[in-house]
């Protein structure tokens, strides 16, 4: 079976300046792949020329026929005069009904939060109000663009957690991209390290002992995911 979604020397240029550059990636079946770089590496962008938002100037892009796409942004924007409850806004979605939304609601652990406004939720609850409505309609790939960025370091594990299971229960891909490098490591199979070109890829492991990852990140971030990796691999033993 073809990759679900697949970039084969892509380059982005935006008023005379390059955000990507003979960038390719694909992301395989069920596979796990986190985009990390520093701000301003076109992280964002990757992303919505991989889901079909943003053309290349340069480069081809493949998704597979049909491919259903689930989408966590980074950023969501409220309109504060115009509020409306979390179950609404599920029910929002083209294809779902009263039964997909209590189903999905209570695999994500927002049950309660169903009939409260969105712009009263805390960010944790509101982060899996967006997750719950990217898995409504059953996607084939997942895409979450700095998913936890506004949590705190309690609610990102928390939440890093069901993203793990989702990808676990669900059998679909997921594509990532995190600044926490310390936690998203346990589920990523593939890491890929982007500043504008592709620095660096592979297991998580082996991209902490990479020359350019050092470059971008410094030998602290490299012991985090060093150590995080290690202890992850004794608890599996461990299990």
């Amino acid at each position: 079976m073809a990759a679900p979604v697949e970039a084969n020397g892509i380059t982005v240029v935006r008023r005379g300046k390059t955000i990507l550059k003979d960038v390719s990636l694909a992301v395989g079946e069920r596979d796990f792949v986190t985009i990390i770089g520093p701000n301003g590496a076109g992280k964002s962008t990757l992303l919505k020329c991989l889901m079909g938002v943003c053309l290349p100037d340069r480069g081809t892009l493949t998704r597979r026929k049909g491919l259903k796409i689930g989408y966590v942004p980074q950023r969501f924007v409220l309109e504060r005069t115009m509020p409306i409850s979390a179950r609404r806004f599920l029910h929002l979605h083209k294809r779902t009904d009263g039964a997909a939304v209590a189903a999905v609601a209570r695999e994500v652990g927002v049950e309660t939060a169903l009939d409260h406004p969105l712009n009263t939720l805390s960010g944790g609850e509101l982060q899996r109000i967006l997750l719950a409505r990217a898995l409504l309609g059953g996607p084939e790939l997942l895409v979450l663009d700095e998913p936890a960025q506004n949590l705190d370091v309690s609610g990102q594990l928390a939440f890093y957690r069901l993203i793990e299971r989702v990808y676990n229960e669900h059998g679909l891909s997921v594509l990532m991209v995190s600044h926490d490098l310390h936690i998203v490591m346990a589920s990523t199979r593939r890491v890929v390290c982007l500043f504008h070109h592709i620095c660096c890829s592979g297991e998580p492991h082996a991209v902490a002992q990479d020359p350019e990852f050092l470059a971008l990140f410094g030998d602290d971030a490299a012991k985090l995911m060093a150590i995080y990796q290690h202890s992850h691999d004794h608890r599996h033993r461990d299990d």
